[in-house]
């Protein structure tokens, strides 16, 4: 076999002089420390990230431990290099939220991809702007966009930028769309801006994450008009529900400019009808946006693509490859079919800063001007550790476990299953008894019970409120979980049950 070539490495750069305390100045390192810190820091990582499962899942940090990390004050001199790790390993590192551990079933929060983790501290090194001048990690950004866009089956013609999250995604999606329908009907600016920007009406399930209200609120729509959708028994929003709404406002002078719909909600990951609510949207010359932060990239897995049919004709989807990719913490995704949308909305000229227009800067999508290349190098580190195969795995392997999960409730004498996905989460709770049958006390149960669980610290879940009442609710996004950790989360939850009851 040929040996195949040998990839040039870059000529070094000169190493600046260290002065006689050894340093570059302030915050200089003499080379030497630094690269064993960097050692250090590299083999603390690996430990961390390996021995993981042998900690709690999550611990309380003490209130005067929270006290002191909250009013420290800044010392007059400066510290070495080496009190850095020691101050993680003691201050930060014990206190985890538990995302990272596989028996955390709690929120839609994962653990760190391998190459992400990688790829965030060669990112930070690199320290590129990636909202002005030229950079090729903002090329790259270009590139990943399109990779989430074609995982997620959107138009070709799909593009946008890298956000926090979802919370930011969903705020930059809504401008771009009230920017859309204003210029549609030409009300870009003065009086008539005014007049039509009072008359606006947005619409969301009544399953919507929290976000989207945030959103709606930042670009100018009071709570009276944006209106909650109802849902049917599969928490779906209800198509003939929205058309009459729509229509009702309409004639009242009103203006609906958008529908957001939702690629698996929050507390039972239901799917909304993409199709049917992009028809109403034709139909009333409204933008469809589809919250998938979790559930965006579902169509690539076979029992779920049914349900993204017409994917492809959203006007724009908000994916989190944070979530159910693990990449690291934050990276988000705006992704509008036609990215000059996000353009006309957020792109603004100054003499100091002349971008290039074959090149767009990445800042003309969005409303930051200073942006990290970590998530494009984590996200692209990421996606070609899995290739578009090892996504679907992924994917499919949290679906598995949570058919797993469901079983389980199912055949256990002492609780009830109260969703079926799609995506996954389980919602489910204690059986119905003489003790706990009152929906009241049946709800502080559940909730004494989750508390028990994670102080515990063997498993982690939480609550939420399901058709009016609090009940249990896992979710599998965690490329480290097995069925082991799903049987800890369920004895978890019957030794707090029985301690609780018996108590």
């Amino acid at each position: 076999m040929p040996t195949p070539p040998q990839t040039a490495r870059p000529p070094r750069l000169p190493v600046a002089q260290p002065d006689a305390s050894g340093g570059t100045g302030p915050l200089g390192a003499h080379p030497k420390v630094f690269r064993d810190e960097l050692t250090a820091a590299a083999d603390w990582v690996a430990d961390y990230l390996g021995q993981i499962t042998q900690h709690p899942v999550t611990r309380p940090i003490p209130p005067a431990h929270r006290q002191a990390l909250a009013a420290a004050a800044l010392p007059h001199e400066g510290q070495d290099l080496g009190a850095l790790l020691e101050f993680v390993d003691r201050a930060i590192a014990p206190y985890p939220t538990g995302n990272g551990h596989p028996a955390f079933f709690a929120w839609i929060n994962s653990p760190p991809s391998p190459a992400g983790v990688i790829a965030e501290l060669l990112a930070t090194a690199v320290n590129a702007t990636c909202g002005m001048g030229e950079h090729a990690l903002m090329d790259l950004e270009r590139g990943v966009v399109r990779d989430l866009a074609s995982l997620a089956g959107m138009a070709p013609t799909t593009g946008g930028v890298l956000t926090s999250g979802g919370s930011m995604a969903n705020l930059l999606c809504l401008g771009a769309a009230r920017t859309w329908f204003l210029r549609h009907h030409g009300a870009t600016d003065g009086p008539a801006h005014d007049q039509a920007h009072a008359r606006l009406i947005a619409y969301h399930s009544d399953q919507a994450h929290m976000s989207v209200a945030k959103a709606a609120a930042v670009i100018g729509l009071p709570p009276w008009r944006l209106r909650a959708v109802p849902t049917t028994a599969e928490h779906r929003m209800d198509v003939e529900a929205l058309r009459a709404m729509a229509d009702a406002d309409r004639a009242s002078g009103l203006l609906p400019f958008c529908v957001v719909s939702n690629l698996g909600s929050t507390a039972s990951g239901a799917v909304d009808p993409i199709e049917a609510i992009t028809q109403v949207c034709r139909t009333q010359g409204m933008w469809h946006h589809a919250d998938g932060a979790w559930g965006g990239l579902g169509a690539l897995v076979p029992e779920l693509a049914p349900l993204y049919r017409g994917v492809a004709d959203l006007d724009s989807l908000t994916v989190d490859p944070h979530k159910t990719l693990s990449v690291p913490v934050g990276c988000g995704a705006a992704l509008v079919t036609d990215p000059a949308r996000l353009r006309d909305a957020f792109t603004f000229r100054a003499s100091y800063l002349d971008g290039d227009q074959d090149w767009p800067w990445m800042s003309d999508y969005t409303i930051e001007l200073t942006r990290p290349g970590t998530r494009a190098l984590t996200l692209w580190a990421t996606l070609r550790q899995l290739g578009r195969s090892g996504v679907i795995d992924l994917l499919q392997h949290y679906q598995d476990l949570a058919r797993y999960l469901r079983q389980r409730v199912q055949a256990h004498p002492g609780l009830e299953l109260c969703t079926d996905g799609p995506l996954p989460v389980v919602c489910f709770g204690l059986a119905a008894t003489p003790d706990t049958g009152c929906s009241d006390s049946r709800a502080d149960l559940h909730t004494a019970v989750a508390a028990r669980v994670q102080a515990r610290g063997h498993a982690y879940l939480a609550t939420v409120c399901h058709e009016g009442e609090t009940v249990l609710r896992a979710c599998v996004c965690n490329y480290l979980t097995t069925a082991d950790d799903v049987d800890t989360l369920l004895q978890e939850v019957q030794a707090a049950t029985d301690h609780l009851q018996t108590a």
